[in-house]
């Protein structure tokens, strides 16, 4: 690798983009995409293993969302930057990507130059919010709709809920949760019910539902 390079990670669940990234990111000299995943719990996997400079991270991927796999990796000590690159613009979900710890928040929508221009600035260590997302961010806070107003699944559930709920709407039964995230089947069920609770949600049709509409699984 040559000196100065950016290392990029892409995480995107949908492999003709993911792959269509890749080789628009490799065309520039200063930039190397040193590995490119699809679902969050391997993207923080790989950041842990590889150090990339930045993580071009999607929102909504199997077995972990980007908001929590970006939390996850932003905690770690590290220099790795994350760079959102989504097709929502939901300021629920812009704000939870950016409390997370992302350096920068892209449209998928967004052109070629911009995307470049985005990973450089988010490479130095800087913000860069595509034009329309930076205005609705603004007016949200202009208007007095801050953070004690947002009361989405990224403030009023726990990380582990938040897991427990992605793997309940992706159709996982209890037993195999248990397994995937480490912790009893008995302990799976007690964040089921705290999270219905706390909802006020008693199916797990409703729980679906909700964890689509929130940006927490996909449909």
């Amino acid at each position: 690798m040559a000196k100065g390079k950016i290392r990029i990670l892409l995480a995107d669940d949908h492999n003709v983009l993911r792959q269509g990234l890749r080789a628009m990111l490799e065309l520039e000299a200063d930039i190397e995409v040193v590995a490119d995943v699809a679902d969050g719990r391997t993207a923080v996997k790989k950041t842990r293993a590889l150090k990339p400079d930045v993580v071009v991270m999607d929102i909504g991927m199997p077995g972990l969302n980007g908001i929590d796999a970006t939390r996850q990796i932003v905690a770690d000590p590290g220099d790795a930057h994350v760079l959102c690159l989504s097709v929502h613009r939901e300021t629920q979900l812009v704000h939870a990507m950016l409390a997370a710890g992302a350096n920068g928040y892209l449209l998928k929508t967004s052109v070629r130059d911009e995307l470049i221009r985005a990973v450089r600035t988010v490479a130095a260590g800087e913000t860069y919010l595509s034009p329309p997302i930076a205005g609705d961010v603004v007016v949200h806070h202009v208007r007095g709709e801050g953070e004690k107003k947002d009361r989405g699944a990224f403030r009023t559930l726990s990380e582990r809920e938040r897991e427990v709920l992605q793997l309940i709407a992706e159709g996982f039964h209890t037993d195999l949760i248990a397994s995937r995230l480490h912790i009893s089947p008995r302990t799976v069920l007690a964040h089921r019910e705290n999270i219905m609770h706390k909802l006020s949600l008693d199916s797990v049709v409703a729980l679906t539902r909700y964890a689509i509409r929130e940006g927490i699984s996909e449909p």
